[in-house]
């Protein structure tokens, strides 16, 4: 594990029994944090690859509850195996900093089958090519979190311009998402990346500042080819201080290989 990704979601197993769970140690590392709080996708995923570890299996879905902000700091994954089949395991997992629980999570874990049937309803964003769209950190006098310094995030054109005080009024974001090192996105960078890009409703002129997530589930369609990902969020209900918002992402070749759906609270 060379890569910067790979380094900050690194677990290392205790006690793991494949057909029971296992207890791991880990770092929320510093940097990968909106505001000192650690992101929801970059959380999700540390937990998520201590699941796949215990089952030996990568994620097809999974669903985490945010019970707490997490700061920089040491975690502790305990993981269960509720069932593990021939093709299929569901695992659930509790994440905790200074033994307080942070993040609970269900997902069920198996290797992808392609094959069958094969219908999308719809295709792939179309964005000008990842070299023409502006990436997080070139708005002039915009503030950028140091995690933008870790991922490389390319707006659709017009997309960023929240971040200096020029939103578009309709809750969307369409753009491009890659490892800031270049490094390979798996399945567990696909956790990550269902999370990166600032909340869609930047863009429809509410206030912007930390949008905590309540609950996020993200359903693995498929290996990403190497590449920049293609990603389109939005949020279609926002009322009584909560919000959702959808995601797909597609890989270099136009295939689908995830969606996302999140519960947050309004920006605070």
């Amino acid at each position: 594990m060379s890569s910067l990704f790979a380094n900050a979601t690194a677990v290392e197993a205790l006690d793991v029994d494949q057909q029971v769970g296992g207890r791991f140690d880990a770092t929320v590392h510093d940097g990968w944090d909106i505001g000192g709080n650690a992101n929801g996708g970059y959380l999700m995923a540390i937990a998520g690859r201590a699941m796949a570890e215990t089952v030996g299996r990568p994620p097809i879905t999974l669903t985490g509850h945010y019970l707490r902000p997490a700061p920089a700091g040491p975690c502790e994954i305990e993981t269960t195996v509720v069932r593990s089949g021939r093709r299929l395991a569901t695992v659930s997992a509790t994440l905790s900093m200074n033994s307080k629980p942070t993040l609970t999570l269900l997902g069920t874990f198996g290797d992808q089958q392609p094959g069958g049937p094969h219908r999308e309803m719809s295709g792939p964003v179309d964005l000008p090519s990842f070299e023409d769209c502006a990436s997080e950190g070139e708005a002039e006098g915009a503030a950028v979190p140091e995690m933008m310094n870790r991922v490389d995030i390319r707006f659709r054109p017009g997309d960023g311009g929240f971040r200096v005080g020029e939103p578009t009024g309709a809750a969307e974001v369409q753009g491009w998402f890659a490892l800031a090192d270049g490094e390979l996105i798996d399945a567990v960078g696909l956790l990550l990346a269902s999370d990166a890009f600032p909340p869609p409703i930047f863009n429809s002129g509410l206030p912007i500042g930390w949008a905590p997530t309540v609950e996020l589930t993200v359903h693995i369609r498929g290996v990403p080819s190497p590449g920049p990902l293609r990603c389109a969020f939005r949020s279609r209900f926002i009322h009584d201080g909560l919000l959702d918002e959808e995601g797909e992402i597609w890989d270099s070749t136009g295939a689908l290989v995830a969606q996302s759906r999140q519960l947050a609270l309004l920006p605070r």
